[in-house]
Order: C-alpha cells, then structure tokens, then sequence
C-alpha cells in the first residue's frame, strides 16, 4: 500500500507521520482538518486478503467500528470515525500521548512487580466492557496498550476484534488467525471458538512478559510458538522472578491454562484477584508513566501543571532536505485556514533542520522561533511557549539592550502565559518590571501598552487577595484613561465595574 504524507483522507483527515504498519494496513499520526485535533488513522486494505474474504472483511470491519464505538470506557480508545475510500477502509481514532506498553517495559527493567499488577488491573476494567458488549479483543498484547503521561492506560486497536456472533464466519488470512502467535491462545491458534477466555490468556502472557521481561513461549517460527501454546507449560514467574508475590503467580499460571474452562471466568473476577495486590491509597512519585497512580489517588488531577512542564506531542518528521521556505509557506496556508495545531507541529519539526542549514542565530531561524511561539500562544500551548519566549527576551536584550521593545513584547507575552498558567505571583512580578519601561517614553514608551499593563497589574493585585492596593491601582489607572482617552472609552466603563465592586467589599 503506497501512502504518503500529507495525503488527505474523507476530505479531511491529513496524514503526517507513520507509526506503524502490517500485512493488511498501516497506522498514520494525521490531522481532523474541520477540528484542527491530532487524531491517529488506521488504515486497511481488504484487497489483500483473497476471494470472498475480502468483502468478508469489509463488512465485518464497518459493523465492529460501529459497535466498538458504542463502548463507553476511558480506558478504551475513541473511535471518532469510520468508513471506505477507495479500495481502503479507514478508522479515525482518538491520539493518545504516552508510551506503548512495550517500550514502558523496554524503558523500566526489571519492571516492578507493582506497576504489573497495576497496568493488569487497568485492563481488566477495559476488557469487562468490552466483553459486556460483547467483543473479544483477540490481538491484546503490548503494542496495543498505551501507558498515559498520568498512568492511566489505554487499550488500541478494536480493530480485529471479533462481534461475538456465531452465525459470522471466522475471518482468516492466507489461512492464518487473527492474532499474534506470542498472544495467542490454544483455541484462537486452532481456529477454535473465541471469547472472553482468549482475551485473558493474552493477559496471562502479558503480564508474564512484564514481570520476566518475555513471553512465555517463543520461538523462530510462527508455527513453533502455536505449538509451544499447545502443548508446553509455562515457566512459572517466580523462577524468574523470586520478589513476585505467590498470588500473582497463581493467578498468571491460571490464565496461561491450556483449557479455557480452568482460566478465571472473567475479567472481573481476575481485577477482584489482583486488587488485593494493588498498592494502598497514598502519595504517587508525581513521575510521568506511572500505572499505580490511578490507584494511589484516585481522580485526583495529574500532575501539579504549575510545576511540572507539559508532555510535548509527537511532531511530524521534516526531511533534512526539506526546502525551508516550503515549510513556511505551509505554516501561513495552515494559519491561514485556521489549523493552528498542524502549524505548531511543523513548525516545531522545521526549526532543528532550519537551524542545521541557516545557523541557529540566523534571522531566519529567528523568525521560525518567533512565529513558533506566537503559534503556540495562539494554540493555547502557555507551557511550552513560556520558555520560547523567555529565550528570545534575552537572547534580543544580550543584542540590543534591555529597554529594546523587541525584547520587552517577548517579556509582555511571556507573562501572558504566566497569567493563563495560574501564577498570579511571577505575572504580576514580570509585568511591574515592565511598566517602567513602557512609561518611559524617551526608551520604549507606550502609552496603550502602559495601560494594559496597568490594568493587568490591578487584576492580579486582586487575585493575589490585596484588594487595597488594587483598588489604588485602579483608581490611578481609571483617572489616566479618563484623561487620554475621554470618559466614553470602553476601558473606563470596565474599571469604574471593578471599582464600585471593591467598594462593596471594602465597605
């Protein structure tokens, strides 16, 4: 399937970055045209399943995006849309910014027994709707399950899951089931009926692999690993791992049963057994990727935003060779058409390479990073723009002074996010450094900007709780308006408002 980026899909979803693909289709980052949203595509391709298979698929496909889209779960990716184009079926779904469970376990070795038990809780709470519905899953394995920047988890791709419906015929290709052969159970290899029972013997292998660090069968073929499932027994974890608790031994022994009848009889009984094993309620590390979190403090808002940065989502790969003023003119036409969000990515994708080719205090990079952070002001992105903006203040004031009004509009913007982020204190310190400035009109006089600035330093007074210098400040500010600007201007009518409201208070 040759697919580029930047290729539009339903007239409206346009790919940007490939995140993976298989036999039957691939996986693009893209972006909701009409929504100005990150979403992630899946793309299939019937036609390369042979014969009548094919229109098999088709239907099938249509009818389970449907029905797993009617499954209410916040651990369950959103499926945002669906349909054909072309030869190739499409399913729009919700971007999820984290890491995939693979490289979690990748990253943290060995993976903490306690963090198993977490991410097996999550996804037990997962597959209980989804088999409510009822939808086995049948593909559940580590690349399908994001581990969120706050802990959370999230199970990907319904996209093979199998309508449980007995009258629909198995869906195969090239004679193979479903699945990946690492994840698959006996029955599910054997084309054998499938349900819920499938969907936690995948978990038994999962949760194997978290705590040893691999599957319990492997092997060079496809074939082999389906025999090794048939017929081997697993390697008990704590051999492997002596700290694992007995119970969560059992427990993943019993899930690895051959005999669907000895696995647990649900997802629901098996989170009942492994909540006895879930860490007590207390205080979380407050780092990113943690799977007892949710547990720890439940609902509790992750993490403290004033403190801590924002994850920065996955930005479009820029070829080396890209012609730099191609990415700017792309940057106006999306501003233009109001699709902030794919601007930012690119222009954040843009400025490594812009920097290698022009230099990174070159005036055309200077520029790049100064549209890039009025895009991320403009996208509502206050975190990340505050150190873009604090880097061009001083790298503009170590040229051309402290009083250039270059470098003092990058200060103004900068305590603009401080205001949007939530820290009345550090604004409300930036903009009092300012205003000298901006008084002084043999330096960088303005008188409009004099006055926000004042205004601005009123309202924070107030959310700071000092009210008398508030109301001081307003008072001044409302006589010099008056004065520059007339009694009519809409300035005035807004200060005499919060004044007459202070004067109750005080009163």
């Amino acid at each position: 399937m040759t697919v580029a980026s930047g290729r539009v899909v339903a007239s409206r979803y346009e790919l940007s970055t490939l995140l993976g693909q298989g036999g039957m289709g691939q996986v693009w980052t893209a972006y909701d045209q009409r929504l100005d949203r990150r979403v992630a595509v899946k793309l299939l391709r019937p036609d390369k399943v042979a014969g009548a298979e094919a229109d098999e698929l088709r239907r099938r496909f249509v009818r389970e995006c449907r029905v797993t889209a009617q499954v209410d779960h916040p651990g369950l990716v959103t499926v945002h849309d669906a349909g054909s184009e072309g030869e190739e079926l499409f399913l729009v779904m919700q971007y999820v910014d984290g890491a995939d469970l693979s490289d979690h376990l990748a990253e943290h070795d060995p993976y903490p027994w306690q963090w198993a038990v977490a991410v097996a809780a999550q996804l037990c709470a997962v597959l209980s709707a989804v088999h409510a519905v009822p939808i086995v899953h049948r593909d559940l394995k580590p690349r399908n399950v994001m581990v969120k920047q706050d802990g959370t988890v999230t199970v990907l791709d319904l996209g093979v899951a199998s309508v449980m419906d007995t009258d629909t015929t198995r869906l195969t290709h090239t004679g193979s089931p479903i699945g990946s052969p690492a994840y698959m159970a006996p029955e599910q290899a054997m084309g054998g009926a499938v349900g819920p029972y499938t969907d936690l013997y995948a978990l038994g292998v999962l949760i194997h692999e978290l705590l040893s660090g691999d599957v319990p069968f492997s092997g060079s073929t496809a074939l082999g690993v389906l025999h090794r499932h048939l017929y081997e027994p697993p390697v008990p974890v704590r051999r492997l791992r002596p700290e694992t608790p007995d119970a969560l031994e059992s427990l993943v022994l019993r899930l690895l049963a051959k005999d669907p009848q000895h696995r647990p009889a649900s997802a629901q009984d098996v989170y009942e057994e492994l909540s006895a094993l879930l860490p007590a309620r207390g205080t979380p590390t407050g780092a990113p990727l943690d799977p007892t979190r949710p547990f720890l403090r439940p609902h509790a808002p992750w993490p403290d935003r004033a403190r801590t940065p924002a994850p920065q989502p996955a930005t479009p790969t820029v070829d080396a060779k890209k012609n730099v003023a191609e990415a700017v003119d792309e940057v106006k036409r999306l501003l233009g058409e109001g699709r902030i969000t794919q601007a930012v990515d690119i222009l954040g994708a843009i400025l490594p390479t812009a920097a290698e080719q022009h230099g990174e205090h070159s005036p055309v990079v200077r520029t790049l990073r100064k549209q890039y952070a009025a895009t991320l002001m403009d996208d509502g992105q206050y975190r990340r723009a505050l150190p873009e903006l604090r880097r061009l203040a001083d790298e503009r004031a170590a040229e051309a002074g402290h009083a250039d009004p270059q470098s003092l509009r990058f200060r103004f913007d900068a305590a603009q996010c401080l205001e949007q982020l939530g820290e009345p204190a550090a604004a409300l310190a930036e903009y009092r450094a300012l205003l000298p400035y901006y008084e002084n009109q043999y330096v960088a006089g303005d008188p409009e900007l004099s006055l926000d600035v004042r205004r601005r330093i009123g309202h924070l007074l107030l959310a700071l709780g000092d009210r008398g210098s508030a109301h001081d400040t307003l008072a001044r500010l409302l006589h010099d308006v008056e004065r520059l600007r007339g009694t009519g201007h809409p300035l005035v009518a807004e200060i005499r408002r919060t004044l007459q409201w202070l004067g109750q208070v005080r009163g």
